[in-house]
């Protein structure tokens, strides 16, 4: 297991080693010593989330506005584009985003710490998508940025959907309120 640092204090990418030969692949996808040792802090993982999406299901950019999650991401079926938006208040990198391709092909996991907005679209038939977190889920707190914010000008790789496909929103994503306009920020 190695890490690739980002552009974005305490934002990382996760490398396993991964083993091929001819009976087809192994990796250890966690292991908290050794993941705790890269980042540098005790995680405690809390809860694992599953979600299957079509092409071009583009979910977020979510967040907790109370019980900040951090999470740890990976893709374990298709291509996903994973976003994230630093909205911890006094961060250096405060509206910042990141982003990055994760797939069943490249194996890369992604750590974000809590205070970012996160969210995914997905680039094959199928997304299979896995999260670990360090917060429960808590409904009452759950906010969310649109995807398309012009202030923060994410550049979506919408141009990998075929025939000028639009993305597939949720009710709650597609009236999601601008950067701007979101009241409550993770204080860091």
């Amino acid at each position: 297991m190695d890490i690739e640092k980002t552009n974005i204090d305490s934002l990382a990418v996760i490398l396993p080693q991964v083993f091929f030969d001819s009976r087809g692949v192994f990796f250890e996808s966690f292991n908290l010593n050794k993941f705790s040792t890269l980042i540098n802090i005790k995680v405690d993982f809390v809860q694992d989330n599953h979600s299957i999406s079509e092409l071009g299901v583009l979910r977020g950019l979510h967040y907790q506005s109370k019980h900040a999650q951090g999470k740890l991401v990976r893709v374990t079926k298709g291509i996903a584009f994973d976003v994230v938006v630093d909205i911890r208040k006094n961060s250096k990198t405060f509206a910042q985003w990141f982003g990055i391709e994760l797939s069943e092909y490249n194996f890369k996991q992604l750590w974000i710490p809590p205070g970012f907005a996160h969210g995914f679209l997905s680039l094959s038939n199928q997304v299979e998508f896995l999260y670990k977190t360090t917060d429960y889920r808590y409904a009452e707190y759950e906010k969310s940025i649109v995807w398309n914010d012009s202030d923060l000008n994410i550049n979506w790789p919408l141009n990998r959907l075929p025939n000028n496909m639009n993305p597939i929103l949720s009710d709650k994503d597609a009236q999601a309120p601008n950067f701007c306009e979101v009241e409550a920020f993770h204080e860091s």
